[in-house]
């Protein structure tokens, strides 16, 4: 992921990365400091977003709800790429509403390109033992 944004960075165009932990924090804290909208632009106005580890760890409803924001806004202006250790069928248990992981698994997968790279981690065949 990290290879296709330096890609698209080398071509000239913008590009944000968030982790899915960082991106939900930020946006709670905008909301609660009433600053959404500058963050919105910020984010808006990147030709790409990379948003790293969605389902890592289960998020407050209410960053859920505000991921939903962030992903039903960037699917209608520009382009994402999002990285998950889970299947769709499990993204409920991150975002605790089967209607609006629906909707968000509706937007993030139309139109889309989906890549499933199953296999060993590289990480564990560069682990020594002993």
């Amino acid at each position: 992921m990290i290879a296709l944004g330096n890609i698209a960075v080398d071509q000239g165009h913008t590009v944000r990365y968030y982790t899915a932990a960082h991106l939900s924090n930020e946006l709670m804290e905008a909301q609660d400091e009433k600053r959404l909208l500058q963050i919105e632009k910020q984010w808006m106005g990147a030709d790409l977003v990379l948003i790293d580890e969605v389902g890592y760890i289960p998020h407050h409803p209410r960053a859920a709800e505000l991921m939903f924001q962030f992903f039903a806004a960037r699917y209608e202006r520009g382009s994402m790429i999002i990285t998950s250790n889970r299947g769709f069928s499990r993204w409920n248990e991150v975002f605790h509403d089967d209607q609006m992981t629906a909707a968000l698994l509706d937007r993030t997968t139309h139109k889309a390109h989906l890549f499933s790279m199953n296999g060993d981690s590289y990480r564990l065949k560069e682990t020594y033992s002993y």
